[in-house]
Order: structure tokens, then sequence, then C-alpha cells
């Protein structure tokens, strides 16, 4: 479900790919949780066979290595990229300064060494994105506003400065705020990119073409992350085809802050017209509907409203010992719950449960979870009252009946005060499940 990797591993900016080997990997970049900084001085290679389980293969190229010298050594890294030509895996990198360079492994997981500018793009802009096509040519993409495109020679270490083209697309024309990648398929180029068009880049727009370096027209949006975290700003992300499936693979900020993004998967589309339909931020993800009797992290909310945030909390004080807990003592609760904030998780496989269980901290006074179908405005189905459990922090388990309902539906959680309760801190929420 979503978001696919443990709650304590922030990587955003994620670039999928599919490997000979069976593999899907994903390099991105790596949020520190906590930091008010975009990216840190380190990138993490995830693997996995269904993209369920996921394999962390560990650091895989970092800055913080006085033999690098300059202009690498301490350099926060931006979204990375790689790609595999001439018997080697070729990681295409960014940093802070808009220096863009490559470094090279043996394997997809790295580690990756020897890094070196690319000449021609070094320095330009931020945000690389690398293709291959079928003739064996290599191209390399980049930019912020206007984005770049060109051949790369041989080497993989320059462009070939003839073939630059300055703005294949804008912001202006086409949305394009920064964050590039781009795919092939049935003959026809898409470059996905982190779109502004809806006023802030938390969408991932994409255009086409006919030949990778243009001309680009845009043909819609295919996700947007507003909603999934009060302070979200930007998105960044990549499609992938997996066993024949394609999905897109994106990132959604956490924790109250911009700065804490994490990888998050959705399957999609490509019509017969070649276009993507736009697809809603799920927790579900490429599991499809999840069993309701499963406990679900509050945190795992795909869609918040009303202020509320998850945040940390290291092995949170329980009054009941039979209480789900996560396997390295990380929890994230849902905070800063006050009346008529709402979380929203998608999708349910319903088969008929009847009873709602959650469980919540809160201090004097507790509050009430109305439990509602589809969407803020469904149906409610049921009313789960939970008692003030004397001191934040310490969490017990609350409970109420629901009517029974089948097929698969979203679930709302909307959030009240009791009577007589004053204005303010209602709860904190660290997960909630379906019964009989």
């Amino acid at each position: 479900m979503n978001p696919v990797l443990p709650l304590q591993v922030f990587v955003p900016d994620p670039e999928a790919r599919h490997g000979a080997d069976g593999r899907t990997y994903v390099y991105g970049s790596l949020d520190l949780s906590g930091s008010s900084s975009y990216c840190s001085r380190e990138y993490r290679v995830f693997s996995s066979a269904d993209l369920v389980a996921w394999r962390d293969h560990g650091r895989s190229f970092t800055t913080e290595d006085d033999a690098l010298g300059e202009p690498w050594r301490d350099a926060t890294l931006y979204a990375p990229d790689c790609v595999y030509a001439h018997g080697r895996y070729h990681l295409f990198f960014c940093t802070a300064a808009n220096g863009e360079g490559v470094a090279t492994a043996e394997l997809p997981s790295g580690p990756f060494s020897s890094p070196v500018p690319v000449a021609g793009a070094h320095g330009d802009a931020i945000d690389p994105a690398a293709f291959i096509d079928d003739d064996g040519k290599a191209y390399l993409f980049w930019g912020q506003f206007h984005a770049r495109g060109a051949r790369l020679r041989d080497d993989l270490r320059s462009i070939d400065a003839t073939t630059l083209h300055r703005s294949l697309i804008t912001e202006e024309e086409h949305g394009f705020h920064e964050g590039l990648s781009i795919r092939k398929h049935n003959g026809v180029y898409y470059l996905v990119y982190a779109d502004i068009s809806r006023g802030r880049p938390t969408s991932l727009g994409y255009a086409t073409a006919s030949a990778p370096l243009g001309p680009y027209e845009k043909r819609g949006i295919i996700i947007d992350n507003t909603g999934c975290d009060p302070h979200t700003w930007n998105n960044h992300g990549s499609i992938e085809k997996v066993n024949g499936s394609w999905y897109v693979f994106y990132h959604r900020a956490s924790q109250g802050s911009r700065f804490n993004r994490r990888m998050c998967i959705e399957p999609i589309q490509i019509l017969a017209d070649g276009t993507i339909p736009e697809v809603p931020m799920t927790t579900s993800g490429v599991e499809g509907p999840l069993d309701p009797c499963r406990f679900i992290d509050a945190s795992r909310a795909c869609s918040l409203a009303g202020g509320l945030y998850a945040a940390p909390v290291r092995c949170p004080e329980s009054a009941d010992d039979s209480l789900p807990a996560n396997a390295d003592g990380y929890h994230e609760v849902l905070m800063n719950i006050t009346d008529g904030s709402a979380a929203g998780y998608r999708f349910f496989a319903f088969s008929g449960q009847t009873r709602f269980h959650c469980v919540a901290s809160s201090g004097t006074y507790g509050g009430r979870i109305e439990i509602r179908l589809d969407d803020l405005e469904g149906e409610v189905i049921g009313e789960c009252e939970v008692e003030g459990t004397g001191a934040w922090g310490r969490f017990t388990r609350s409970s109420c009946e629901v009517r029974p309902v089948d097929g698969t539906h979203a679930v709302w959680l909307i959030f009240r005060r009791g009577r007589g309760q004053p204005d303010g801190r209602l709860l904190d929420v660290r997960g909630f499940r379906f019964g009989r």
C-alpha cells in the first residue's frame, strides 16, 4: 500500500526502471525527516519483484567523500536517473548548484563511482532524465521552467551541442516547472514532468512527440498530489511498464512539511489514442482494494483536509497490549486534529463488516469520528465516540457499530468535537480497522 517504503524512509523524485532481472529499480532523492531543506548528500536504491515488497540496497552514491574533490564534495544531491549502456549502469545526477554529473556501476543498485560533469549540461539546470532509444542513441533531458534536451555522445559524458534544444516545453505553454522523465510507447515519446498549471507543481503532466527531441504537445495530467499534506508543494516522478502494465511513480509530502516526501505508486492506463487518464491518489496503490479488517496506519491517508497531518512518534504509550505495532518501533499518528478535520483512504473491499475500531489518544475530552463512504459528503455508516485518555501520547482502543456494506469504497474519517467541548486539539489517531 502507499506509501510503498517503510514510513521512516523518504524517497522523492522516483525514477523507476524495470530491469532485465525482472526487478523494478527506483532511483530517487533522499529526504531527511525533520529537515528544513530538500534532499540530502546521498542516494539509496530500492528494488522489487512485485512492487509490493521492497529491498533496500543501501547507499548507492554519496558526496560525503573527501576523495571526490570539486565540484561534488558535500554537494546536495537532487533528482537522479539511471540507464544501462556499454555494459555498465550510468547514474545521472544533479546538485543544488545546477551541476549535472554522471557516475557508473556494474550493478543496477550500485555503488556508483567515478563521477564526472556532463559536458554541455553541467551548471545549466537541474533534474536530469536519460533515455536510450531503440536505435541505441542516447539522450539527456534537464531543466527548470524551460526543458532542455540533447543527444548524448557515445561516452555518455557529454552532449552533442549541435542537437541541443533549450525550450522543448516551457512553463508558459505546457506548465513545465521541473522534474523531467521520458518513456516511449507505441512509437510515441512521453515527457512526464512537474506541472504547475493548477497553481503549484503538485501535478505530473505529460507531453508527447513523434521524435525524442520534439516538438512536444501537452496532453494532460496523470496525477495530482494536492491534499496529501497541508504543506505539499511539488511532485516529481515517472511512468514505467512492469510485467505488461503501466504505473505512475510519484511522491507525496508528509509530516506537515514540504521537505519530507515519500514514494507512492498507482496503476495507470495508456489508451489507444495515446492519452493517459488522470488517476486519484490511493492508500491501496498497486495492491488493489484493501481488506478492511487489516489494521491501517492512520498516517497512510491519501487525502487530508482541515490542517491535520502525520507526525512521527516513537513507541507511543498504550493501555492495550494487543494494539498492533510496527516491527521497528517507529510509528506515525495523525495530529493537529480539530473540529471538521478529515482524512480519506481509498479503497477498501467491504463484505458486510459491522464494526469500526480505532486507536487514538486524547487529553481530557476526547472526540467523535464520523465514518463516511466514498467522499466527504458521503453516507455516514457509523459514529465512534473516543473518550479522553487522560494524557496525550496514551493510546486506547475505541469501537462502534457501522452499517454493513459491500463492494469497493473509499472511507473518510470526519472528526467532531463533543457537546460542551472547547475548540482546539481533539485527538491523535494511530490507526483503524473494520471487523465483525
